[in-house]
Formats: structure tokens, C-alpha cells, sequence
């Protein structure tokens, strides 16, 4: 990563100039008509608070307390909540540059990260790598847990942990931007997550009974790994959860912006644990003002997507192919995350094939490359591939502010778009389709159920540039022709209304 890059993420004011830098030369958001007839989409964006949401009647979104749909698109990365890197306090991670970053993308959603452990440990390099705040419990001693600091005392809650993730939700609702909290992760109990990685987080767990006063053994098998504690098998430490999960709703519950996610990756042996938690927060937030929607990402290794549909959950993270994702049929929300799809990867194909899908694309974001699991020197901030990926979520959320979404459906089926990726709605005269490049900038759309005569116009998703495409006579299938080369997004809506940037 450049120097400039990295300073930027520690001093605001830098990074604001890196990223106005990045977002005029990368996506044409400095001037309205940087080419010939276009208009900048995100020349003035929509803007909307984060209320309150809830499934739609569509049931493939959420809509807020407007009855508006709300397209979850956006960016997150591991430390958004905790600190983590190297030493017993590391580098502050800069949470007030995050968000200004997410804003000058135009993102609206991102998951808040949270590992289990208070340290990675192992005999490894990363031995001193660290998390601050540690965990939601507190360090009392007596004795020394095995990173060398007090044992956990398991009945008494960190209030700092629960001051930082309420403080980070309210910053985050105050600019517009949803968060789903994530409660546990499945990477900060399993021994082996994949040959990469040769480090135990178990070893810094609290559960683990050499780092906690309450003799809780979240490993009763012996196998130095805590799987165990995600799967309903110890009912002591189910109860610890239990009491966590409810001070979290506590300290959040009359907040807008707020989803909730169990865990990210738990491994097999989870699906009960997760579903108990699922009825968990539902029944306690029963009882309170507000009720937020609860979600359900992919088992790992080896999920089964089943398992998240038959679950209580309101939205979900499933695995599956990025280059062709699954038509979403209502049954919940999906959330299309990279990070369960294929890792650090994804392009702007992903992200409009999702999206024209019935999907809520977010990105699993390396970020500032401080993040455990980066890999190295690898990751830069202004790669073109990752850049072009983010500012296309905040296209995708900005047209779905133009347009109306809890009418439109999803349609795989070549006979209707010849590319097999469109949101339409006949009887309102709106669609929206994608051309991938294998399309070469050509499509045939069925208007024969369209209700009124349309007009067309093309987005250009290297620039988020809008171009007139003129009046379409509704009936019979058209052909369409993209003004520019690469792929394309065809917007169609009722003759003289469109709103679309002028």
C-alpha cells in the first residue's frame, strides 16, 4: 500500500483529499458532463435517514418507516469495532475516516465486525497480535490467563466493549448508514480454518479454561479448538451468550440503524445454536420499543443454504457461485456477500448481477490492509478493480432510490431479457437490465406487458455516466444498443417521468 495511503487512514483531513482524489479521476463524480451527453448519476444523490426497517411486501428488500425499499449495498471490513494488529493496545483503527469513506461511495450498510478472542496465539509470528476492547468481559484475575493478562471474571460485562459498538451504531445511523451487528465469529474458536491459517485464536478465548475464573471449559472434548461453544452442547456457557446477546439488545434497541447477524462462519454443529439465538433475540426484543431484523450468514466450510431458509432469520448470507447468483425468490432477504462467496474477490459484474438478481450485494473490503487475514503486502487501497467495485455499490444504491423497487422482480429467463438479468415491473412501465460484456452491448427486452410507452436510458458503470437512450414504444420485444462499449445497465421507465439525472 502507498505511504500516502496509509498515512491517509490515520489523519482525516488527508484522507478526505486521497478520496475526493480517487472518487473525481475514478468515477467522473467531479463534474456532471464529463463526456459527451452524460450526466453524472451521483451528482446529486438521494439522501435518506436511517429509520427503522422491516421486510417488504416484495420480501426480497427492507423498507424503512416511509414505505421506501432500502437496498443494503456497501463495504465492511474486520476492524471496524476492535483494533486489532500488533501489541497490547494496537493502532487505533480510524472509524470517523471509515464512514466518510463509505459516504463518498454512496454506501448505505456494512457488517461491524467482532472477534471473540482477546488475542490470536499461537507459536507463530503473530503471537502479539491483539484486539482492543478485548472482549465483552471483563479482566479481573485472580491468576494470568495465557496472553499473560488477568483471567476473564465470564459474569461481569465490559461496559467499555458496549459504550465503543453503541457509540460506532449511533455515528454511523446519524450519516444514513445501516450496520448489522455481528454478535459471534466463527474464526475466533476453531483451532483450523483453512491451511492458511496456522494461528489458534482458542488459546485467547475466554471460554478456554485456562483464561477464565468461573471453570467454564468450552472445549470438552480436548481437541484445543472451541466449536463446542457454538453448538448448544454446554449449557453453562450457553447461558454466558445468552446474558451477552441481551446486554447488546440493551444497549442498541432504540437505535434505527441496527440488524443483527449471529456469526460469521460458524462451522458445522452450529445450525441449533444459531436458530437458538435467532428465537433468542426475537422473543427479548419482543419486549421492548423497537424490533430489528435478524440474519443468518452461510455455515463454514461446507454450508448448507438450506439450512439458512429454514431458519427464523429475516435475511441471509449464502454461498454460491459469484459469476451467476441464484434468482432471490422472496422466501428472505439475501444478502450477497464476497466474503462468503469467494473471499477477497468480486468485480462489478458481481455487484450488478446480484442486484438485478433481487439481491443486496456488500463487499468484503481488505480496506486499509490492516485487517486480520489481509495477506501480506498484497492489498492496495486504490487497486482499479476494488475502486470500481465500490463506487458500482453506490450505484446500485442510488438507482435503487430513483427507482421504485417493491414492485420489481427478478427474471433469469432469456426469453423475456436476452441476458438473463433484469429487475422489471410491467404493469408500473420500470426496468432495469444488465448487459454483461459478453452481451457486447446488446439486448433484446419483452414490453409486451408493458402499461405505458417508456424511455430509455443507459448507464455506463465504468463512470456512472447517464445517457439518453430516447422514446420506446411499448409492445413486442426491442432491441437495444448500448452507446459505449463494455457492459451496460438499460434503465426503463414511463415516457416523461422519468428520475433519472437530467
Amino acid at each position: 500500500m502507498p505511504r500516502s495511503i496509509v498515512a491517509a487512514f490515520r489523519r482525516p483531513r488527508l484522507l478526505a483529499l486521497v478520496l475526493a482524489g480517487i472518487q473525481v479521476t475514478g468515477c467522473g463524480a467531479g463534474s456532471s458532463h464529463s463526456r459527451a451527453g452524460g450526466v453524472a448519476l451521483m451528482a446529486h444523490p438521494i439522501q435518506r435517514p436511517a429509520t427503522l426497517l422491516r421486510v417488504s411486501s416484495n420480501g426480497r428488500y427492507f423498507e424503512n418507516a416511509a414505505g421506501q425499499v432500502v437496498e443494503l449495498s456497501g463495504s465492511h471490513t474486520w476492524s471496524n469495532l476492535q483494533d486489532n494488529g500488533h501489541g497490547r493496545r494496537p493502532l487505533a483503527f480510524d472509524y470517523d475516516a471509515y464512514l466518510n469513506f463509505l459516504q463518498a461511495n454512496g454506501h448505505d450498510f456494512f457488517r461491524l465486525y467482532v472477534w471473540e478472542q482477546s488475542r490470536w496465539t499461537l507459536e507463530t509470528a503473530d503471537e502479539d497480535y491483539w484486539f482492543y476492547p478485548e472482549t465483552p468481559y471483563e479482566r479481573t484475575g485472580p491468576g494470568r490467563a495465557n496472553d499473560g493478562e488477568p483471567k476473564f471474571d465470564l459474569s461481569k460485562l465490559n461496559q467499555t466493549y458496549f459504550d465503543r459498538l453503541r457509540a460506532r451504531v449511533a455515528a454511523a445511523g446519524k450519516r444514513g448508514i445501516y450496520v448489522s451487528i455481528m454478535l459471534f465469529d466463527g474464526w475466533s474458536v476453531a483451532k483450523v480454518k483453512g491451511a492458511s491459517h496456522a494461528n489458534n485464536p482458542w488459546r485467547g478465548h475466554p471460554f478456554n479454561s485456562a483464561n477464565n475464573i468461573n471453570g467454564i471449559n468450552g472445549d470438552p472434548n480436548g481437541d484445543g479448538s472451541g466449536e463446542e461453544t457454538h453448538e448448544l452442547l454446554i449449557p453453562a456457557v450457553t447461558a454466558i451468550q445468552d446474558a451477552y446477546v441481551r446486554k447488546v439488545i440493551d444497549t442498541v434497541n432504540d437505535l434505527d440503524n441496527v440488524l443483527y447477524e449471529i456469526s460469521n462462519e460458524s462451522g458445522q454443529g452450529s445450525q441449533r445454536w444459531q436458530y437458538h439465538m435467532i428465537d433468542l433475540i426475537k422473543s427479548y426484543e419482543a419486549g421492548k420499543p423497537k424490533q430489528h431484523p435478524v440474519g443468518m450468514t452461510v455455515i463454514w466450510p461446507d454450508g448448507d443454504n438450506a439450512d439458512l431458509l429454514a431458519s427464523h432469520a429475516d435475511w441471509i448470507s449464502p454461498n454460491g457461485d459469484a459469476k451467476n447468483p441464484p434468482l432471490a425468490t422472496g422466501a428472505k432477504v439475501i444478502v450477497s456477500d464476497t466474503d462468503h462467496l469467494c473471499g477477497k474477490c468480486g468485480d462489478r459484474e458481481w455487484v450488478w448481477k446480484s442486484f438485478t438478481r433481487g439481491e443486496n450485494p456488500i463487499f468484503m473490503d481488505a480496506y486499509d490492509g490492516a485487517g486480520y487475514g489481509v495477506g501480506g503486502n498484497g492489498f492496495k487501497f486504490d487497486d482499479p478493480r476494488v475502486v470500481d467495485v465500490r463506487r458500482n455499490l453506490g450505484f446500485v444504491v442510488e438507482l435503487s432510490r430513483r427507482f421504485d423497487l417493491r414492485d420489481m422482480l427478478p427474471h433469469a429467463d432469456t426469453r423475456f431479457v436476452s441476458t438473463g438479468y433484469a429487475l422489471a415491473d410491467p404493469s408500473s412501465a420500470r426496468y432495469i437490465v444488465y448487459l454483461p460484456p459478453t452481451a457486447s452491448g446488446r439486448v433484446s427486452v419483452d414490453l409486451s406487458g408493458s402499461a405505458a410507452d417508456l424511455t430509455a436510458a443507459w448507464l455506463d458503470p465504468t463512470d456512472g455516466l447517464v445517457f439518453s437512450g430516447g422514446p420506446v414504444h411499448r409492445g413486442g420485444p426491442h432491441n437495444f444498443t448500448a452507446p459505449f462499449d463494455g457492459d451496460a445497465v438499460l434503465m426503463l421507465e414511463p415516457g416523461g417521468s422519468t428520475g433519472l439525472p437530467k
